[in-house]
């Protein structure tokens, strides 16, 4: 019996372990994989029998996260995305307005769609933009990784850790919005004060010459039937209609088409997201079982307490299974503490290179053209960036 128990809590600890360094020396697995072997393995000591495991997934959150993955993929493919950033950059032709252009487009796109999504489809556009007009894009790329961040903040759709609170919480979507868009929109005037700061060569207001123009096709149909029904979904957020059930409808009546094959967006759908979610939510059903929560219900008695905790497991083990570890601790109606969980886990992102996923595709794309974004320089760009942030939200929702 004690070699069993020995044996749980060693492969628990291998699992986190191995879900904080997103490997396993050695071997080729990846945070799913990571995730659904840990869970199998406590399933096969007892731990969970498989109902127990199946009846653990949240499919509110499951659903709601593969029907968004399915409207950005469709967005992308329509030309969303493209022409949103061209729009931008038709305002402005300065280095200065340019920073100010991306980090509130990509930050305001962000909290109604996923931010790795936006991560994902900004970067290229932004380096063939920069090196086109001859800027460094280091300080453009950081602008789009913590704009990312911060701006999903706002929103219950903003990011894969705000779907899984407003799913545990019910808390409405215009009252999450009403709490934490002043911390986004402050958070990004802070940015852009930043690298302003720390980056000279984006302090020109002279406008650049020979700004490039955008050429990406549109397809007026799919972009005119993917508009309205997202309009339609976000109206339905807004009246406060389940999130789960409006996403997916919306998500199946974008898979009535034909004009584009399924295939081509269903392969835009993150299915190690999905597998690593289906993983976490039975690893913390196992920990709950076995009490190992207590010591951080002892932890968290403020506020304060709550946030950098929050910050510090957000950092060492993800966002995500941060807030599943996490979320057992908060009772429903506690909204305050919800809020906290919420923007301390996705404002972690930004404190280092490794904090979120939006920040490897940037450093990804960065060393791709020969620039290579260090961890020492992240860190420098998002450890005040952060400490700031989260003061703000301590003062607004505290």
């Amino acid at each position: 019996m004690i070699v069993k128990q020995v044996a749980i809590y060693i492969l628990l600890g291998l699992t986190y372990l191995g879900l904080a360094l997103g490997y396993i020396p050695g071997l080729r697995m990846n945070r799913a994989t990571i995730a659904l072997v840990g869970s199998s393995f406590l399933i096969a000591l007892g731990v969970l029998n498989l109902q127990e495991a199946w009846q653990a997934i949240d499919a509110n959150t499951i659903v709601f996260l593969l029907s968004m993955m399915v409207v950005n993929a469709n967005l992308s493919y329509a030309g969303f995305f493209g022409r949103s950033l061209s729009l931008l950059l038709s305002i402005t032709r300065s280095p200065l307005g340019l920073l100010i252009a991306l980090t509130f487009g990509s930050g305001i796109l962000s909290a109604f769609f996923l931010n790795d999504t936006l991560a994902l489809v900004f970067t290229p556009l932004t380096l063939s933009l920069t090196t086109s007009l001859g800027l460094n894009p280091l300080p453009y790329l950081l602008a789009i990784a913590g704009a990312t961040n911060i701006g999903s903040v706002a929103t219950l759709s903003g990011n894969p850790q705000n779907i899984l609170i407003g799913s545990f919480s019910g808390i409405p979507y215009l009252d999450f919005l009403r709490a934490l868009t002043p911390v986004a929109l402050i958070g990004l005037v802070i940015q852009i004060i930043w690298l302003w700061f720390l980056y000279p060569d984006v302090r020109s207001l002279q406008p650049c010459q020979n700004l490039p123009n955008s050429n990406q096709r549109i397809f007026k149909p799919l972009f005119n039937k993917t508009l309205v029904i997202t309009a339609g979904l976000l109206i339905a957020f807004a009246l406060g209609l389940p999130l789960g059930e409006s996403a997916l409808v919306a998500a199946s009546l974008l898979l009535i088409t034909r004009r584009i094959k399924p295939q081509r967006i269903l392969k835009h759908v993150d299915w190690n997201l999905l597998v690593m979610f289906s993983g976490l939510f039975i690893l913390t059903k196992a920990t709950q079982k076995l009490n190992l929560l207590q010591s951080f219900t002892q932890t968290i008695n403020s506020a304060a307490s709550l946030l950098g905790v929050t910050v510090i497991l957000s950092n060492l083990i993800s966002n995500v299974p941060a807030v599943l570890l996490l979320h057992p601790l908060i009772p429903k109606d506690d909204t305050q503490s919800w809020l906290l969980l919420a923007a301390g886990s996705t404002l972690a992102g930004n404190l280092t290179l490794f904090g979120s996923v939006a920040n490897l595709i940037v450093a990804e794309a960065a060393s791709g053209l020969g620039y290579k974004l260090t961890f020492l320089e992240h860190l420098r760009f998002g450890l005040p960036l952060t400490l700031a942030t989260l003061v703000l939200v301590y003062l607004f929702v505290h």
